[in-house]
């Protein structure tokens, strides 16, 4: 099937270059609103389309799936994750399942520092302070924070962006844990300076501050929850900018407004837009809007990723960002 005559449809605006080299290559249909498609447009779009591009906002599952009819060939996923695409069942329908790995892990590695220095020092509320107009001037004992060289960080998580996150926290002075599925060669340790610790429960109980940067599998769901939050110490940070349901938020908000955790960093929920009003309400939290892989590199370097496994595809070969189920 030569690749200029593929059937192209795209769930969600993307950055406009990444959609104008499509329009160049494809029979590309392209979305006006940068909303969400709902879920009888995506079905349909299923029905229609050779190859569909949808991002995390589309939940693909069994359902779906059902409804694609025998057009549908590849779902060129516009994310590094895929949680939110039933693989197993698109593979077993003969619908590849592709996505866009390793681009994104600077940019979140970045903002989970980012999330780390503003919590430990307090930037949200010293940037209320100066909106509001409420700056009385300097003061020895005004928003005393805490220092970050030589803190425990225990990284949930060790791939390439938990050791990315180790690498900056590294330079920052931190002491580096961690606990993985597997543990690190020892050659990439002793470079990071960093311990491994086979317990989590005993990890989580020594840090200053937990950093989340796991996928969410079934195995991760609340892997964080209300009895390993409780092993935190009190004075202790917890920053996610992975997955949301990884944890338990009730449990978290819980334990933040009675003060048995110092403060959380969140990137990503439980829910989606569905946060805990009580969240919102905390001091003591960084509340951001799922922006952690928010960089212009990193959505053009998302797009090429789309493009080309589209191209392979089309040229009849194996798109280089497969993703292949556990068990099929």
């Amino acid at each position: 099937m030569p690749f200029e005559r593929l059937s192209v449809v795209v769930t969600r605006r993307l950055p406009e270059a990444v959609e104008t080299r499509m329009t160049e290559l494809f029979n590309v249909e392209l979305r006006d609103e940068d909303t969400p498609m709902a879920r009888d447009a995506l079905a349909e779009a299923m029905r229609r389309a050779d190859i569909l591009v949808p991002t995390i906002t589309d939940t693909i599952d069994q359902g779906l799936l059902a409804q694609a009819g025998d057009k549908l060939k590849l779902i060129a996923n516009f994310g590094a994750g895929v949680d939110n695409i039933d693989v197993q069942t698109a593979r077993q329908r003969g619908i590849l399942v592709s996505n866009t790995p390793g681009v994104l892990t600077e940019d979140t590695a970045d903002m989970a520092m980012a999330l780390i220095l503003a919590l430990m020092r307090r930037i949200p509320e010293g940037l209320a302070i100066m909106q509001a107009g409420n700056w009385a001037g300097w003061a020895p004992t005004a928003l005393l924070g805490g220092r970050v060289g030589g803190r425990r960080l225990g990284i949930l998580g060790m791939g390439r962006i938990g050791q990315a996150v180790a690498r900056r926290a590294k330079a920052f002075g931190m002491q580096i844990h961690y606990h993985n599925r597997k543990r690190l060669r020892p050659e990439i340790e002793t470079e990071l300076e960093a311990t491994y610790w086979d317990s989590l429960d005993q990890m989580v109980s020594r840090m200053d501050v937990i950093s989340i940067n796991c996928p969410h599998t079934p195995s991760t769901f609340h892997l964080m929850n209300a009895r390993r939050l409780k092993l935190m110490k009190p004075s202790a940070v917890i920053v996610n900018t992975s997955r949301g349901e990884v944890i338990d938020e009730n449990a978290l908000t819980r334990m933040l407004r009675s003060g048995e955790i110092a403060g959380a960093g969140l990137d990503v929920y439980e829910n989606g837009t569905g946060i805990n009003p009580r969240l919102r309400e905390l001091q003591n939290v960084v509340l951001l809007p799922h922006m952690g892989s928010a960089t212009r590199e990193g959505r053009a370097e998302m797009g090429e990723k789309v493009i080309i496994n589209i191209k392979t595809f089309a040229d009849g070969h194996r798109p280089p960002d497969l993703v292949v189920p556990a068990m099929l």
